[in-house]
């Protein structure tokens, strides 16, 4: 079994827990605010540590007078914004577990999982947030509170807690030690019910000091800006907000992406942290906003000057005349793309899916490095991340300090180390299966290189076996058919198949530029799906993902459907993930009408 081991630079005390992530921070550095509030002019206003910290105090005092005992659940159903973070750092020094719920939940959700966790208090955004609560109440025997950020509940709190005194928070604070439980974050119940990952203190708290001792003082150092705008609560999201909140970097919170950019350009941040759709769209929409302007070939050759000249530094040299000609691209588009961003962003990190080679060489090309990561719920967030001083594109980067990452006989990634969780919530039989042996079994299948960088392959509950006995591992053909400007979402199917075929979505927002580019008419997504110019443009797209594989691992068929895979409609999970098994359900007759048909020609 081939595994690679990074080894740990630091260890932790027993009797610590997150929040002396929080008092190292003060300690160290007080003068780095740790929060940027926007204002109502544009601008934003700093929070010192210390402010935070008496804030967090004052909050966690409110929830001990409330009757939280040490740990108790406190259920966190909000958008992201600055109360989500101060509510989560005060059920922590309160001695309390914490459990994010999305925001976008529906109520049997929301009761499933405050049901299994045993929630006692509940912290809700608005009110509709607190109806959907309230419609399941009966089915929670637990939950005795519910409290809405919206009508004040954080105030009500501090006043609440005024008369418990500094000893007594001090005592509940370090109640907890690093085996105990911190969070309990549900999966994203791609293939069945959510499971509750039980997050230790320790797996904040090493995985933190693990990632700050490898990539700090490159990617984050002291004084970087973070803006957080992925969902807190999703466990990527909630690490490195806890990461930063520990090391000297400011963070502000956007909840609306509509309002990204212009957030972007106000904040102006050193660092971004992203799921490659995000990544996705900035390339697409620069690429349609400069073929509309005339400008086409001139991104495009800008492009692949910057897929050129990241792919020349990973080779060691860059020759002298394609330093000159990306100079020259660096003063024409690559500086306007930066400004997009905020003009600031150096570094960033991308997880939740492949980004993809030529994505993450365009963007260091642009001189924003891309750092692929990867890891799950269930291992805090991050297994692997690429290196900064040792970038490989299209794959993930070797084990953070203190982990091991193996490949079984199977192709199936295997890990141990401190970000591995501690086990399912009431949940046994899962648990078993996930940890065998000491190993987290991921069910992503990869493989290692000489230097222990990972590749990720696929999902193995995902491999397609076609009716001729070859097996496909579907996600390197989606992710490559998703990054172009008119695919939204993508299915590969095949299943017990003759050939390997594709369900596509297109993207309502991209398509009326793509549209306009091209010169041809408006249309509706049920106009565009049948039209035979957009179908040439899809099948030109397929046709160059087909050559990253076999002939029989390549799609033949594909179909467009006039609706899309979304959360609303059930398709995809709140971290964006395709629920497989419902689509393909739920698409029978689609499916049965492109097998119903003749063969494709061999």
């Amino acid at each position: 079994m081939k595994q690679f081991t990074t080894a740990p630079q630091h260890e932790s005390r027993p009797d610590e827990n997150t929040t002396d992530l929080l008092l190292g921070r003060l300690r160290s550095n007080p003068a780095v605010p740790i929060f940027e509030h926007a204002q109502e002019d544009g601008t934003y206003r700093p929070m010192s540590t210390a402010d935070f910290v008496d804030e967090v105090k004052q909050v966690a005092k409110g929830l001990l007078a409330s009757g939280l005992a040490s740990g108790d659940v406190v259920a966190i159903l909000s958008r992201t914004r600055y109360e989500w973070t101060l509510a989560d750092w005060a059920v922590w020094w309160a001695g309390g577990v914490s459990v994010p719920i999305y925001e976008t939940s529906s109520p049997s959700q929301i009761q499933w999982i405050a049901s299994d966790t045993s929630a006692r208090f509940a912290l809700v955004e608005a009110a509709r947030h607190q109806e959907d609560v309230e419609s399941v109440r009966g089915e929670l025997p637990a939950l005795e509170h519910i409290g809405v950020l919206d009508d004040g509940i954080i105030e009500d709190l501090k006043a609440r807690g005024a008369d418990v005194s500094d000893e007594d928070l001090e005592a509940r604070r370090t109640s907890r030690r690093l085996d105990d439980v911190a969070t309990i974050i549900y999966t994203s119940g791609t293939t069945g019910r959510p499971k509750g990952a039980e997050l230790t203190h320790a797996n904040f708290v090493d995985t933190s000091r693990s990632a700050v001792n490898l990539l700090g003082q490159q990617v984050l150092p002291p004084g970087s800006r973070m803006l957080m705008f992925l969902p807190m609560a999703h466990v990527f999201a909630r690490l490195l907000t806890v990461l930063a909140a520990s090391w000297p970097v400011t963070t502000a919170f956007t909840a609306d992406t509509k309002n990204l950019l212009p957030d972007l350009e106000a904040f102006k941040p050193t660092f971004l942290l992203a799921v490659p759709r995000v990544f996705e769209k900035v390339y697409n929409g620069a690429e349609a906003k400069a073929i509309a302007g005339g400008r086409g070939k001139i991104f495009a050759a800008a492009a692949e000057s910057a897929i050129a000249y990241s792919s020349a530094q990973s080779a060691g040299a860059v020759p002298i005349a394609l330093k000159v000609k990306h100079a020259v691209f660096d003063k024409l588009v690559y500086g306007k793309l930066r400004a997009a961003m905020g003009g600031d962003v150096g570094w960033a990190v991308s997880g939740g899916a492949p980004l993809g080679a030529r994505l993450a060489h365009f963007f260091r090309g642009i001189g924003v490095t891309v750092l692929e990561g990867y890891g799950l719920t269930e291992t805090t967030a991050p297994i692997c991340v690429n290196l900064p001083w040792a970038v490989k594109p299209g794959t993930v980067g070797p084990p953070l300090p203190g982990s091991t990452v193996a490949i079984d006989e199977n192709g199936e990634i295997l890990v141990k180390g401190v970000m591995v969780f501690a086990g399912y919530r009431n949940n046994p039989e899962a648990t078993a299966e996930a940890l065998q042996d000491g190993w987290f079994r991921t069910g992503d299948l990869g493989s290692l290189d000489e230097d222990g960088a990972l590749t990720i392959t696929g999902r193995r509950k995902e491999v397609i076996v076609t009716a001729g006995g070859k097996n496909i591992s579907p996600a390197q053909l989606e992710d490559q058919l998703r990054a172009h400007p008119l695919v939204s979402q993508c299915v590969v199917i095949g299943d017990q198949k003759p050939f390997v075929a594709a369900i596509l979505t297109l993207d309502a927002e991209m398509l009326p530029t793509w549209l306009k580019n091209k010169s041809l008419p408006e249309m509706t997504l049920s106009e565009a799906a049948a039209d035979e110019q957009v179908r040439a443009e899809l099948q030109t797209v397929i046709d160059s993902a087909n050559q990253s594989v076999s002939r029989a691992e390549s799609i033949r068929a594909f179909e467009v459907i006039d609706s899309d895979f979304t959360e609303e409609n059930g398709y995809l999970t709140p971290s964006l993930k395709l629920k497989r098994n419902v689509v393909v359900k739920d698409m029978a007759p689609v499916i049965e009408k492109i097998y119903s048909g003749s063969r494709p020609a061999s």
